[in-house]
């Protein structure tokens, strides 16, 4: 059974769950493209990019979204 099949019959809860982690997993290369941007000596070479916004509105996101899907997990039906 492969993935795709994985992802039909997850429950809507597992689902959010799952898109959570791809926001968390998204800030932490938000974090790490602000990092990589702050040692820059030149800052107008690489461009203006709101790395740190970014970081903050998808650890949000993600916190929020798995959280509510482990309180769907957990919750019984």
């Amino acid at each position: 059974m492969g993935f795709g099949n994985y992802l039909i019959f997850t429950s809507e809860a597992e689902r959010v769950g799952l898109v959570g982690l791809v926001c968390i997993g998204l800030a932490i290369l938000a974090m790490l493209a602000e990092r990589r941007r702050m040692k820059v000596a030149r800052l107008d070479r690489i461009g203006w990019m709101p790395w740190t916004g970014l970081f903050l509105v998808l650890v949000v996101i993600g916190a929020t979204m798995v959280i509510f899907g482990v309180q769907g997990l957990l919750t019984p039906e």
